[in-house]
């Protein structure tokens, strides 16, 4: 029988003297300087943190300055067209002043010759097309014949005495007034009573 004592020991094991030193030996690294590292981590997770929720608001203090941007842009875009609109039909609106004075001064129906039938019918269907596209783009003629002068719609241009009428009252239109929306685009002037 072998004895305990000289059986071979594995390499990997040291004897049990060495290993018991070892269990008692002192920690690599003193407490208080694991509790002084635990600190700054937490110090430096932090300051993370406020880096990051500083970095998030910026984010999302760009990103609504961007919408509000966008927004702007949108409006600036619509302002643009619509003044261009405006321009347009300002230009316009005296070809149709012209083709209504045309219509208001010619002959009565039965009174129009033969010859000039389709020419007066011709104009009065010119009128009638422009009235339909000023229509379509939102164009309104602004009411104007017995209403009190109302100066965000009428410019009067004259007073007359009119023994029926109401001061301040519109009695003849001199020229038609018109809205783009809910915007005037030119007053109606307009005559009113004294």
């Amino acid at each position: 029988m072998m004895k305990h004592r000289d059986k071979p020991m594995p390499e990997n094991e040291e004897p049990l003297q060495e290993q018991e030193g070892t269990l008692h030996a002192e920690p690599a690294e003193p407490q208080p300087q694991k509790e002084d590292r635990v600190a700054e981590l937490e110090a430096a997770l932090t300051a993370e943190k406020e880096q990051s929720g500083k970095l998030r608001d910026e984010v999302l203090r760009r990103a609504a300055e961007f919408e509000n941007f966008r927004k702007q842009k949108e409006r600036e875009a619509v302002q643009s067209s619509l003044r261009a609109k405006e321009t347009i039909l300002r230009e316009l609106l005296p070809v149709l002043d012209d083709v209504e004075r045309v219509l208001a001064n010619a002959p009565e129906p039965e009174a129009i010759p033969v010859a000039a039938k389709p020419f007066i019918e011709g104009v009065e269907l010119m009128k009638k097309n422009l009235d339909r596209w000023l229509e379509e783009k939102g164009v309104k003629p602004i009411e104007a014949i017995g209403l009190k002068l109302d100066v965000d719609f009428h410019e009067a241009i004259s007073q007359i005495e009119h023994p029926e009428a109401e001061p301040d009252t519109i009695v003849e239109q001199y020229q038609t007034g018109y809205l783009l929306g809910d915007r005037v685009i030119r007053h109606a002037k307009v005559i009113v009573s004294r």
